[in-house]
Formats: structure tokens, C-alpha cells, sequence
């Protein structure tokens, strides 16, 4: 894997806040900011940051997690091409990992391919690459919807 950046989803109780709060943590805007769904994407240090509302609904996922607000979703690496996927998948599989794929995956608003596998401890991880960056981008909001300050 050459190019690799971090991926930490959390789950927020309350999306516009905590877009509030990353904006003035990170010092930029996020790149993706929906309805249910937020994601600052950082080159240095590589971050790739995904604020999911509590509330929403997980379509068609069937490693569903219990959503509580302030918990992890789960981690992730995302690397820049599909044979990086199939290189994590082939070595999780050598492993003796259960893997489960989705290629072709429309998540977070954008199209991957991944796998995911599970730790020990039982947090989830997925190595994903992301081929359509955004596929509803009409559903995007403006950053100016969001008014209130972060930490009132």
C-alpha cells in the first residue's frame, strides 16, 4: 500500500454542532457535508474524518453498530487503488481473517470498493478506495446552514 491516509468515523448526536467544532479544530471546511453525514479529508496529518448522525439510518449494512452518540463507528485506511483493496483482501484471507467485500459500494455518499475485518476487540476496520468522491451532489449543504457556535 504506497498512499495511505487514516479513516475514524463517529457517530454525533448532533451533526452541525460537531461540523461547527471540527471546522475550528482542523481550521477547514469539511469537503462533504449532508443531511446525516460530514467528512473533513486532511492531507497532513492524513485524516479521513466522517461525522455520522446518531440518528440515521445505516442503509443495507450488515455489520450495523449500535449508534450512541460520542461512541466510534469504526477505522479505517483508505488506500488509492481497487488492486490495494484486493492486495488487503488476499492478505487478511492468508491471515485466516473472515473478510467481508463490497465492491462497488455506494457509502458516505461516494462510490468504494472495501473489506472489512474485525479486531480482536471487536472494532470494525475497512481498507477502501473511493472511485466516485461524491454521488449525490445535489444533496450538498452550505456551511452557512450552519450558524450556531460550536461549543455553546
Amino acid at each position: 500500500m504506497a498512499n495511505l491516509k487514516t479513516h475514524v468515523a463517529l457517530h454525533v448526536a448532533d451533526l452541525h454542532r460537531s461540523v461547527s467544532f471540527y471546522r475550528a479544530m482542523l481550521g477547514t471546511e469539511p469537503v462533504k457535508y449532508k443531511a446525516d453525514y460530514a467528512k473533513f479529508d486532511l492531507d497532513n496529518p492524513g485524516l479521513n474524518l466522517a461525522l455520522n448522525a446518531s440518528d440515521a439510518m445505516v442503509r443495507d449494512r450488515p455489520f450495523r453498530a449500535i449508534e450512541t452518540p460520542g461512541t466510534l463507528s469504526h477505522l479505517g485506511i483508505q488506500v488509492d487503488s481497487r488492486e490495494a483493496v484486493r492486495e488487503a483482501i488476499s492478505r487478511f484471507q492468508t491471515a485466516g481473517l473472515i473478510t467481508f467485500a463490497e465492491p462497488d459500494t455506494d457509502c458516505c455518499y461516494a462510490l468504494q470498493d472495501k473489506v472489512w475485518v474485525t479486531d480482536p476487540d471487536g472494532n470494525r476496520w475497512e481498507i477502501f478506495v473511493v472511485t466516485i468522491a461524491d454521488t449525490t451532489p445535489d444533496m450538498n449543504l452550505t456551511t452557512s446552514q450552519d450558524q450556531r457556535a460550536c461549543c455553546d
